[in-house]
């Protein structure tokens, strides 16, 4: 059975593996999703536009809880990691397919995306100069120890997602192997609640810290207009 390293074809040089190709399959999901979603929003919503509703606003509030100042402009992308995320964790549930979480390559770019966009929130609002002086304070002697805990948060990121998900993965598989048939079901709900959680954590995570970026930026100036 394939796994998410394989290499099912090659653009050039390039191999594409299969965790690549669930990837773009689950952009693609989501892209037709919202086109068909956005196409068919009214005023006196139906039982599906009420869920989709129900889903965006619980993770707003989940952004606003946590800069309430900066919800708007944080809640794309951070909606984006967690909705993503979320769906990559459970597309193993689908016979045959492998979770693109479960792949190391798939996790690193994840947590790199996570750490620019920490940068480029913070370079937004403070402007590139202003944002890189925060790295000299409270004194130039400590930027040595704010460059390792961007890279090993960053890296920390990375691997747990992986981790977790790999571990998941073969916990299951092992455990069909022992009860067989009497197992499906209790581990199923263990997968469903474990993708989600993971989902969860590696979003407040990356919620956290740029809103850690950003309180730091703006408690030494008064905020400015956007």
């Amino acid at each position: 059975m394939l796994d998410g390293t394989h290499a099912l074809f090659y653009l050039g040089p390039v191999g594409i593996s299969t965790a690549v190709v669930t990837t773009w399959g689950i952009m693609a999901v989501f892209i037709l999703t919202a086109w068909f979603l956005s196409r068919r929003l009214t005023i006196d919503p139906g039982p599906l536009q009420i869920a989709v509703e129900g889903v965006v606003q619980a993770i707003h509030s989940a952004v606003y809880e946590v800069l309430p100042r900066r919800a708007d402009s944080v809640f794309p992308f951070v909606a984006t990691l967690w909705l993503f995320i979320g769906v990559a964790n459970l597309s193993s549930l689908i016979p045959g397919v492998h979770s693109p979480t479960g792949n190391i390559s798939v996790t690193t770019a994840l947590a790199l995306l996570v750490f620019c966009s920490v940068h480029w929130f913070g370079i937004r609002i403070e402007g590139l100069r202003r944002y890189l002086k925060h790295y000299l304070s409270p004194s130039p002697i400590l930027l040595p120890f704010h460059i390792i805990a961007e890279v090993t948060r960053t890296l920390a990121l990375a691997v747990r997602l992986f981790g977790n998900m790999m571990s998941l993965e073969m916990a299951a598989f092992m455990v069909l192997l022992v009860a067989g048939l009497f197992a499906p079901i209790p581990l199923l709900m263990l997968h469903i609640v474990e993708a989600i959680v993971q989902a969860y954590i590696f979003g407040m995570l990356a919620l956290m810290y740029i809103a850690g970026a950003i309180q730091t930026l703006e408690a030494r100036q008064p905020l400015k207009e956007e």
